[in-house]
């Protein structure tokens, strides 16, 4: 009997860059070779693809990681981390003599609008990948970062009858090649308007639909969001809450929504617990400071603001 007979099925599986995050807040942004004390500090793993791993391991589903770090410090900080998430970390690549991925940034106090500078030097592969070790996912989240060890596992997930979700924030390298095997595309209005060279959200969505035939979900922060499922069309409004920092928010959306999709919710229920998880998100410091499945609950209950 091999070693992945053995293992049982996954809610999540999840494939992406992982840096370890240092997030100084800041009253206002300094001038180019100016100084500011800075008012807080954190020091925190991220990466869209962990982050919203760690959102649905915080609402109680099981989830495993594939991801590449080095054998230095960071790297110990990073799989320690995974491992107080509860998130299944056998199979992060441990690099040998080579420098983990960080990101640095500065967030203002009061807007909670942030600057990040990712330092990345490792990559997976589609050799990295061992797919006969895996366990069979029920669905599959990806970032595109590095696209083809992202090709070969969506292309084995399907295989195994896995969703495959997908999640791009800005134009970094040209992803599309994955798209036709999308079944939930949820893309920032960033990387949506630049890659479709559309205005708006329905008409990005509408280019987008001629490269993925699965549901598409643009978010635009405080605008909300917009999806298009089944030719129908839904809009959710975004929370209003106190920001402290954005740095994040996109991956809580992530987080909620899928959720919500692997519970078997309606378009406007995952979108629903997307908005909350990516609001309450705001509220804290570091990108995975991800609400609990009860604090989401608790918020939608209290009937919050909206942006309107």
């Amino acid at each position: 009997m091999n070693r992945s007979s053995k293992i049982s099925k996954v809610d999540c599986l999840g494939l992406g860059i992982i840096p370890l995050d240092f997030l100084i807040q800041v009253t206002y942004y300094p001038p180019a070779g100016g100084k500011i004390d800075a008012s807080a500090l954190s020091v925190m793993g991220g990466g869209p693809i962990p982050n919203a791993l760690t959102g649905l391991s915080r609402m109680g589903l099981s989830i495993t990681l594939i991801a590449a770090v080095g054998d230095d410090l960071v790297g110990r900080l990073i799989r320690e981390e995974l491992k107080k998430e509860n998130i299944d970390s056998r199979f992060i690549i441990v690099k040998k003599n080579k420098q983990s991925d960080s990101a640095y940034g500065f967030v203002e106090a009061g807007s909670g609008r942030r600057t990040i500078a990712l330092y990345r030097k490792i990559r997976i592969t589609a050799r990295d990948l061992t797919l006969n070790r895996y366990p069979i996912p029920r669905l599959i989240h990806l970032d595109g970062r590095d696209l083809d060890a992202c090709l070969k596992l969506a292309r084995w997930g399907r295989k195994k009858g896995a969703l495959i979700s997908f999640d791009i924030g800005s134009r970094r390298n040209d992803v599309s090649p994955v798209f036709p095997m999308v079944d939930h595309l949820i893309v920032s209005d960033v990387y949506a308007f630049g890659f479709t060279g559309k205005k708006n959200a329905r008409s990005a969505i509408l280019k987008l639909k001629e490269y993925c035939p699965g549901t598409i979900v643009i978010t635009e922060g405080i605008k909300g969001s917009v999806a298009y499922e089944n030719d129908r069309w839904h809009h959710q409004h975004a929370f209003r809450v106190k920001n402290i920092d954005t740095t994040g928010a996109g991956d809580a959306f992530h987080a909620g929504y899928l959720y919500g999709l692997l519970k078997g919710f309606s378009l406007g229920e995952r979108l629903t617990y997307g908005a909350a998880a990516a609001a309450l998100k705001c509220t804290r410091l570091g990108a995975r400071n991800l609400p609990t499945l009860n604090e989401i609950r608790r918020f939608l209950k209290n009937r919050p603001r909206r942006y309107v």
